[in-house]
């Protein structure tokens, strides 16, 4: 029984280990490390994989560019504006949302609506402005009905967020809300456990806290929220 156990472990320890590793390549392979490959069964495959996935972008214009043309998911034929990203290229600051609302995709603006307001708050609470930092989504297409975006979506609409990230080369990242942290963060864990604590996004710290929207139904959290939002302050400065 005691080696039955143990193999167990050891199979399962191996397991975890072969997930990690996929995601860490994975992410490479969107940030155009093209040495990276993954099951490499012929070399003609991989090079076909490798050059659809890797785009290098010289800047935003380019990459907005590609936002605006692109109909790799359903998405495109539902939205009114595409919801790129607002606010400086050289910000030391980058909010990361979740998708654009119906006011978002109206005005072709991220956080525009209800929850925007309430973001705008939080910044100036923090000594900023808006036009001092930079906010964008996960998803730059508003999903029908407000719905919570699909795996494929978020695989497929990630990679223009690295881009901009890259380009950007922020100190810190907040997380605003459940799908923007577990993307940014490859985690399943709830956002209750893993705010409240810098993690590491490709040598950036991230610090991952309650969407704004989620505040305005449950006001109680914004204690937690001025917690998250005072570290980052004390990281800024």
């Amino acid at each position: 029984m005691g080696n039955r156990a143990k193999n167990s472990d050891i199979i399962s320890e191996y397991l975890d280990t072969l997930t990690t590793v996929k995601s860490y390549l994975e992410e490479q392979i969107y940030l155009g490390f093209s040495e990276t490959q993954i099951n490499r069964s012929s070399q003609d495959d991989s090079k076909e994989q490798s050059e659809s996935s890797i785009v290098v972008y010289n800047n935003m214009d380019e990459i907005r560019s590609a936002v605006e043309s692109c109909q790799l998911c359903p998405l495109h034929k539902t939205r009114t504006n595409v919801v790129f990203g607002d606010g400086s290229e050289e910000a030391k600051l980058v909010f990361v949302g979740e998708a654009p609302g119906t006011d978002e995709d109206k005005q072709g603006k991220p956080f525009v609506g209800k929850a925007g307001q309430k973001l705008t708050q939080i910044i100036e609470a923090m000594g900023l402005s808006r036009p001092e930092v930079y906010i964008a989504n996960v998803l730059k297409c508003r999903p029908p009905r407000n719905r919570n975006p699909k795996p494929e979506e978020i695989e497929t609409c990630e990679p223009y967020l690295i881009a901009q990230l890259r380009l950007i080369k922020p100190r810190i990242i907040c997380a605003l809300g459940t799908f923007a942290a577990q993307t940014l963060l490859r985690s399943d864990k709830r956002i209750s456990t893993l705010r409240g604590r810098f993690h590491t996004y490709q040598g950036i710290r991230l610090m991952p806290t309650y969407h704004p929207a989620y505040l305005l139904r449950n006001p109680k959290f914004k204690r937690d929220v001025w917690e998250d939002v005072q570290k980052i302050m004390a990281e800024y400065s």
